[in-house]
């Protein structure tokens, strides 16, 4: 069953999205050369328990993975894309991070991801990443009323295909609201004109997602973390969307640049 949220529900998710973004961002600042996935877990474990919100991956646990989920950010490094888990590994020179997270303020849920280098950029991951990023303001742009579901996927398959990526089935966006993962599903590829008709007040989490040289997964044996099949780089970007009678609108938009910790004054995250 689909929710559409009424203008006054729309205006409490972007409170919780202000929140995801501007902690995205502080993330993204903190990620440097020396600095431990888990400074970054706890890092954001302490932020949200200051802001008085709920992580939605907390105890999460959904037919995939092992066991619920027992932290709050997905930090996924270099071959992994999706739902990083959180380790004892110190983030070193030229590694390509993605980190997700989604939480809740008084009831109300947002989504976001990004993807970073720490240290000395490689080209081609900064390539993979602005692939991410311009095919997810693609698939803004075509969140428009009165268009189909397929126009988004669509728009996300078409940058993807002209960077020269090939895009994974199997994981995708999802509906947000009340809850982290709602109808419908948000393929990243699809045709356009097809699919559910896009109305006002509906709000979804759109999450192109790429690996350099291929389109098929495999697990850690942790059961959570997400890998491409031949080790290649990977990328992720995603940001909880609502669409209005005027068109789309962003609700997890971060502010241009990332905030170093005072803890961390570093900031060697690059982005595309």
């Amino acid at each position: 069953m689909i929710e559409l949220k009424s203008a006054e529900e729309i205006e409490l998710m972007a409170v919780t999205g202000q929140f995801v973004g501007e902690l995205l961002a502080e993330l993204s600042g903190v990620a440097a050369v020396g600095v431990n996935l888990m400074d970054l877990e706890h890092y954001a474990r302490r932020r949200i328990n200051e802001r008085g919100a709920e992580s939605c991956y907390w105890d999460y646990a959904p037919s995939f993975g092992r066991g619920p989920f027992r932290n709050v950010l997905c930090l996924s490094v270099n071959d992994a894309v999706l739902h990083g888990l959180p380790h004892d590994y110190v983030l070193r020179d030229g590694d390509l991070l993605s980190i997700d997270m989604a939480v809740g303020i008084d009831g109300w849920v947002a989504d976001s991801a990004l993807s970073v280098v720490v240290g000395t950029p490689d080209p081609a991951d900064l390539r993979l990443i602005e692939a991410t990023e311009v095919a997810l303001e693609a698939a803004i742009k075509a969140a428009q009323p009165g268009g189909r579901l397929g126009d988004v996927s669509a728009a996300i398959g078409e940058v993807a295909n002209a960077y020269g990526y090939r895009v994974n089935a199997e994981f995708g966006g999802h509906g947000i609201g009340r809850t982290m993962h709602e109808a419908p599903h948000v393929a990243n590829s699809g045709r356009p004109r097809r699919g559910l008709k896009l109305e006002p007040g509906l709000t979804i989490a759109i999450e192109p997602w790429l690996c350099h040289s291929t389109d098929k997964i495999r697990y850690d044996k942790d059961g959570w973390t997400i890998r491409s099949a031949d080790g290649s780089r990977t990328a992720h970007s995603e940001h909880t969307v609502a669409v209005t009678a005027s068109g789309p609108r962003v609700l997890t938009r971060r502010p241009a640049h990332g905030t170093a910790s005072p803890d961390h004054p570093e900031k060697s995250a690059t982005h595309s």
